[in-house]
């Protein structure tokens, strides 16, 4: 195997941290794989990965020697795509991951005005609420919402998000309106496996946690929505979730002062993919959609009062969602 393969199969190890996980990338063989980095390591004369029967990790000189393989194959690829004129023009496949209700909401018409203007290019969009390995499935953007872990990959923010405790106003009606996050003990609630994982919600960084016990639990925002309008329980969701519900006055927000923590929504991209024309065809449309529908925390949203009318001298009645809680009869 020639230097550019071994880099190639060093970089693909080092990034998965697993010779098995690489060879699949490669679509080649574990011992193939093994032997290439073992040859790396022959020439240069050092040990670039420590590897037990667990894991496979980088030593320091690996590390530094990682970074320019990096920077060697991305110029290599970067100049094949200007030979070959594709910079000119997006065209061949792209594969897109974004969560599901997100996907549906955002980025799907950001795809369908990639698609519009480019016909040369073929889109593959997977939607989940889980979030996929990049280099495993052969991903070349994904959106992802919250904080990034440290990492290889290259990211872009295109806004912010926050997390926002609703319920219908029927159900608020019945059961009152809890003031502070120990009062939603003897609430009903509506749990979102994809976004609390576990039965315990901290309300602010600093915040400690309450535990809640739910009532129902789901797997999807769009059934944790529905149930929350039906007068079910109280759910916790992301504010572009139940942006629609909340202008359309068939949610209220709860105990916004105690919910003040902000999420970043973000395309991350592997390294090698920055001069791709058909990764610059989707950020670029990603970037004036967001221009266009910007992803702002709720706390600067307007809410339409609920019972407002467009007559008289106000057409658009509003509360600030950092109003006081509502109270019902």
């Amino acid at each position: 195997m020639d230097r550019l393969e071994t880099m190639r199969a060093f970089v693909a190890v080092a990034t998965l941290g697993s010779f098995s996980q690489a060879a699949r990338q490669l679509r080649l063989s574990p011992s193939v794989v093994t032997r290439s980095v073992a040859d790396l390591e022959d020439r240069l004369g050092l040990v670039l990965l420590h590897r037990t029967t667990r894991s496979v990790s980088l030593t320091d000189k690996g590390e530094l020697y990682l970074g320019s393989c990096r920077q060697v194959l991305d110029d290599i690829e970067a100049a094949e795509r200007r030979v070959r004129g594709e910079d000119a023009e997006p065209r061949g496949s792209l594969k897109v991951a974004a969560p599901i209700l997100f996907g549906r909401l955002h980025v799907l018409p950001i795809i369908t005005r990639v698609l519009t203007k480019h016909p040369g290019l073929r889109i593959h969009l997977t939607l989940s609420d889980r979030n996929a390995h990049l280099a495993d499935e052969s991903v070349d953007v994904a959106v992802r919402i919250g904080d990034l872990a440290d990492s290889s990959l290259r990211a872009i923010r295109f806004g912010l998000v926050s997390r926002v405790l609703v319920a219908s106003p029927d159900y608020l009606r019945r059961r009152g309106v809890p003031k502070t996050p120990a009062e939603l003990a003897p609430h009903d609630i509506i749990a979102f496996e994809g976004l609390d994982p576990t039965n315990e919600w901290r309300f602010g960084p600093s915040a400690k946690l309450i535990r809640v016990e739910p009532r129902l639990t789901v797997n999807s925002a769009d059934a944790a929505i529905a149930a929350a309008e039906a007068g079910l329980g109280i759910s916790r969701t992301l504010s572009y979730q139940v942006r629609r519900s909340l202008l359309a006055g068939r949610l209220v927000p709860l105990l916004s002062p105690f919910t003040p923590e902000t999420l970043p929504v973000t395309a991350v991209y592997p390294a090698h993919r920055t001069a791709s024309p058909n990764l610059s065809a989707f950020v670029d449309h990603a970037r004036a959609y967001f221009r266009d529908h910007p992803l702002v925390p709720i706390e600067a949203w307007e809410i339409p009062a609920i019972g407002a009318t467009g007559s008289g001298e106000e057409t658009a009645a509003t509360s600030q969602i950092n109003a006081p809680p509502p109270s019902f009869p």
